[in-house]
């Protein structure tokens, strides 16, 4: 018999058991930490495909999709435990630190999934802890949800250094770079409040930092750039003038042909 159970302690700790393949696509809204008790999890992010297995652990950055297939294997259920961190957790974390301890070499990664190492003593401990809460249906305390998430960050921190950039990441020397963002995301349906907030920014301040990097508003940029990718995908035949429209990011196609005729002089063909 098909079992689902997903178990949620106040969108910090999130146990999740399935006795049946299923996939998901999965928007991160905060930093988060994935553990895997059992079963594989395939996590698929911009054509490039991770496998988790039990005992692996992995970082998840905060404002990127992707796309999740979990597994039974060998007879045994899908199991993953998912700790994420809120940006009023970091906040107040960060006001805790010793600011002489803190690298100032710390450069925020560009790759949004990283996988940490594995058989760490650290993680198990961390992760099998509040597997009993779960299996008896009893949520901990705010107060034990504050410490796992404490534990959360350090195993992190003495990861690597430059995650301190990549979780502080609403300081403003490790602010997102604007133009990597949207090379990476340029085809996503995102409104300009959704991609200053994705990039640590208020809106007023997008603006004006974009302004800094372009002649062109975000909106124009946009659409330039989905221009260019579909123009790359038809002329190499990779795609179809339909599929390369949709693929980029475009709604429509009428009105997608006639903006790539304005931009290179003939119709979008095969």
């Amino acid at each position: 018999m098909e079992k689902l159970n997903v178990f949620d302690c106040s969108n910090v700790l999130i146990a999740s058991y399935f006795t049946d393949d299923r996939g998901c696509a999965h928007e991160n809204r905060e930093h988060t930490l994935i553990y895997l008790s059992s079963g594989n999890l395939e996590i698929e992010e911009h054509g490039k495909k991770t496998i988790l297995r039990p005992g692996d652990c992995a970082f998840m950055r905060r404002d990127n999709r992707m796309w999740l297939q979990k597994k039974v294997e060998d007879g045994k259920p899908y199991r993953s435990v998912v700790l994420k961190f809120s940006r009023v957790f970091l906040r107040e974390f960060y006001q805790t630190l010793n600011r002489q301890q803190i690298p100032v070499d710390s450069k925020r990664e560009k790759m949004s999934l990283r996988v940490l190492p594995k058989n760490r003593p650290d993680i198990r401990s961390l992760f099998e802890s509040v597997i009993p809460y779960f299996d008896s249906g009893v949520k901990p305390s705010e107060e034990v949800l504050k410490l796992k998430m404490i534990e959360g960050v350090y195993i992190l921190l003495n990861t690597d250094r430059n995650l301190y950039a990549s979780l502080f990441d609403f300081v403003e020397p490790w602010k997102i770079d604007i133009l990597d963002y949207l090379n990476d995301n340029y085809m996503c349906d995102l409104s300009m409040e959704e991609i200053a907030s994705y990039t640590g920014r208020s809106l007023a301040t997008f603006k004006r930092d974009f302004a800094k990097v372009s002649d062109l508003t975000p909106q124009r940029w946009i659409i330039k750039r989905r221009l260019e990718a579909a123009h790359d995908l038809i002329k190499s035949g990779k795609k179809k003038v339909t599929e390369a429209c949709f693929d980029v990011g475009f709604k429509n196609l009428s009105h997608f042909s006639k903006i790539y005729k304005e931009a290179y002089g003939v119709a979008p063909s095969y």
